[in-house]
């Protein structure tokens, strides 16, 4: 299973093994990542769980599609370069290790 690593804003660190084709969302509140809310469930129609992906690892995750992009305009959290909604990103072994920075909200 595929390691993720969430940074929050203080610089604590949460980090837990997510199962292949889970979304980042449902392991964040799975594990108790403070700001990671996900109230749609994974809908795409909340923007609640919005995460910057590390600079290093964005390639690897893609960028959104023309809905997430739409919603991470609503985001309540500035909207960054490397900004996802994590319900869109789905764990798989080419993401061990991937790391997402939590946004204060």
């Amino acid at each position: 299973m595929p390691k993720i690593t969430w940074i929050l804003h203080d610089g604590r660190s949460i980090s837990a093994e997510v199962a292949v084709g889970h979304n980042l969302m449902e392991a964040a509140v799975a594990n108790s990542v403070p700001e990671v809310i996900g109230e749609c469930g994974g809908c795409l129609s909340c923007a609640t769980c919005h995460v910057y992906v590390d600079p290093a690892w964005y390639e690897k995750t893609g960028g959104p599609g023309d809905m997430e992009s739409e919603m991470l305009e609503i985001t309540s959290a500035e909207r960054r370069s490397v900004s996802r909604l994590s319900c869109q990103i789905k764990a798989s072994e080419e993401l061990d290790g991937l790391v997402l920075h939590v946004p204060h909200i």
